[in-house]
């Protein structure tokens, strides 16, 4: 049953994806990031679903009405940049003969953010796209936050099958970034049930991340909860329940839990933590060897460890987004994908600075502070996880710089017309470039 209610919303969601494309966004970032096919037991479990959207909305692009633009700004650039040089370190790879799979999946994903900020130009378009992420990432986060809750925390959650997140700590790290965006849909929403709806599912994300019994998941946590109070509007009610509910949250996790949290504190006598640290320094030592290319994809196997690692016997992935880039694109892509995530912030910064005072514009000024607090999460989280072509991250850049232009366009137009054009009935609207062509007639 659950193949054909899947198979039945893409095929039937085609048509709207001629003739709209950024419906094909919407109905891809769902298959890409909840990865609901996973979920089926029958032919649709691997059946090629993101492809047949992939297409559609290419098709989409060249033969609909609506506008595609892509804004050609720092982020872009340097996302083109990443994206270029990870092509190049791939030519040079020391594995080129394995990396395809892993060089398609980013290809592919990195392309569509491109599609995405190509297509998608209106408030409401980019706030379904945060729907689509928050519904996508927040389902496994409501259903591993009651799992934990009925089993009392004593077993680990994990993620879809196939996908990035499958493992127990990349999805809690998902989950943390995700509760910044839903904290931003519940400030901007006006249906009180949709509010609740919403604060129940945040604590039952925090709930799933630590039910992943994932010490990065804990420190991400423990950091976002922070920014999310220092960037809140409202922060004498969010810092009261912060420190009423992460403590109880906490508190209610077993002894078990507990004792692995503690760790942190020994990491030296811990064999994960310690085996991590064993993959940085390869990562670090095999940079130094090649510093503008790295080793490429799939480079954390035997032959490897043994040339770069100190303990050449434990074999590790990155376990860091920033060793990562490192070993996998040399000390160049460390840079590119450092700047990816300051373009980001900066965006955002612009954003709020802007905006700010401007109720017009409070929508952007919260979308680019929970934005923010996302990435404090990723920043930290991922410090401990290999992490680095995970989509939200990316789409989150795109998010970004998609408000910051809808904005910029928008303050081109004087408040009164905006108001003029909002009173009126929505087929009557006005673009922006036509409201300035018309008032510039009237002078």
């Amino acid at each position: 049953m659950r193949d054909i209610v899947i198979t039945a919303i893409v095929l039937g969601s085609i048509p709207y994806i001629f003739r709209k494309p950024w419906v094909g966004i919407i109905m891809w970032v769902w298959i890409s990031v909840m990865n609901p096919h996973r979920l089926a037991y029958g032919f649709a479990y691997s059946f090629p679903f993101a492809e047949i959207i992939a297409l559609s909305t290419m098709l989409g692009m060249v033969f609909s009405r609506e506008p595609v633009h892509l804004p050609v700004r720092a982020a872009t650039v340097c996302l083109f940049l990443y994206m270029l040089w990870m092509n190049i370190t791939s030519l040079f790879a020391i594995h080129p003969d394995q990396l395809f799979n892993h060089w398609s999946a980013i290809m592919k994903t990195l392309l569509m953010v491109f599609v995405t900020i190509s297509v998608i130009h209106s408030r409401d378009q980019i706030r379904w796209l945060v729907w689509i992420l928050v519904i996508s990432l927040g389902y496994y986060g409501t259903k591993g936050g009651l799992f934990t809750i009925l089993h009392g925390g004593s077993y680990k959650v994990w993620g879809p099958a196939g996908s990035y997140i499958e493992e127990n700590n990349a999805l809690a790290l998902a989950l943390v970034m995700t509760i910044p965006l839903m904290r931003y849909l519940q400030l901007t929403e006006t249906n009180p049930k949709v509010k609740k709806g919403l604060g129940i599912a945040m604590v039952l994300c925090a709930f799933s991340a630590l039910g992943s019994y994932s010490r990065g998941a804990l420190i991400a946590i423990t950091c976002m909860a922070f920014f999310l109070w220092l960037k809140s509007p409202k922060k004498a009610a969010l810092g009261f329940a912060v420190v009423i509910a992460l403590p109880l949250l906490i508190a209610f996790m077993p002894a078990k839990w507990a004792n692995r949290m503690h760790t942190i504190d020994t990491y030296q006598k811990d064999a994960s933590a310690m085996g991590r640290i064993n993959a940085w320094h390869m990562a670090w030592n095999l940079a130094l060897d090649r510093p503008l290319v790295g080793g490429g994809f799939e480079i954390y196997d035997k032959g490897i460890f043994e040339r770069y690692a100190p303990n050449p016997k434990d074999v590790h992935a990155a376990h860091s987004i920033y060793f990562q880039a490192l070993g996998e694109h040399g000390f160049v892509g460390l840079a590119l994908f450092l700047s990816l995530g300051f373009l980001t912030w900066r965006n955002g910064s612009w954003i709020i600075s802007r905006a700010r005072g401007d109720p017009d514009h409070e929508w952007a000024v919260n979308l680019a502070r929970m934005i923010q607090v996302s990435q404090i999460a990723f920043a930290t989280g991922g410090a401990f996880l290999s992490l680095d072509y995970f989509d939200l991250p990316y789409y989150e850049l795109a998010i970004m710089l998609l408000v910051r232009v809808l904005v910029e366009r928008q303050m081109k137009v004087p408040k009164s017309a905006r108001l003029e054009n909002e009173a009126m009935p929505v087929e009557h609207r006005l673009t922006v470039a036509q409201r300035m062509r018309r008032n510039r007639a009237r002078t």
